[in-house]
């Protein structure tokens, strides 16, 4: 087991995972931290403990959206990945004119 040192809201954490599971822990980590950093800044959720719950609440909705009822991917509608793309397009096109002012 590796040690990994994190921040997630601004608080430290030490977790164990694998070593070759250290990048996808990452990863992860970086988007509960992006996803309870978005609830902070939109002001209707003041409590970390709030936010971390609407987080997961977020993640785990995502989750079983995605999953088939047999538990792979493979079933999943073409439309489904193509309106997530274009939400996430939707938000690039918020950010990207914004980066240029700085």
């Amino acid at each position: 087991m590796e040690r990994v040192d994190v921040s997630i809201l601004g608080r430290d954490y030490s977790l164990a995972c694998p070593a070759q599971e250290k990048d996808a822990l990452l990863a992860a980590v970086r988007q509960v931290d992006q996803r309870m950093l978005a609830i902070k800044g939109s002001g209707k959720v003041v409590s970390n403990e709030r936010i971390a719950v609407m987080a997961a609440i977020q993640i785990a909705n995502e989750l079983l959206t995605l999953r088939a009822p047999n538990g792979s991917l493979s079933d999943i509608a073409v439309g489904d990945f193509r309106g997530k793309i274009e939400s996430m397009n939707g938000m690039l096109d918020q950010v990207l004119p914004n980066a240029n002012a700085v």
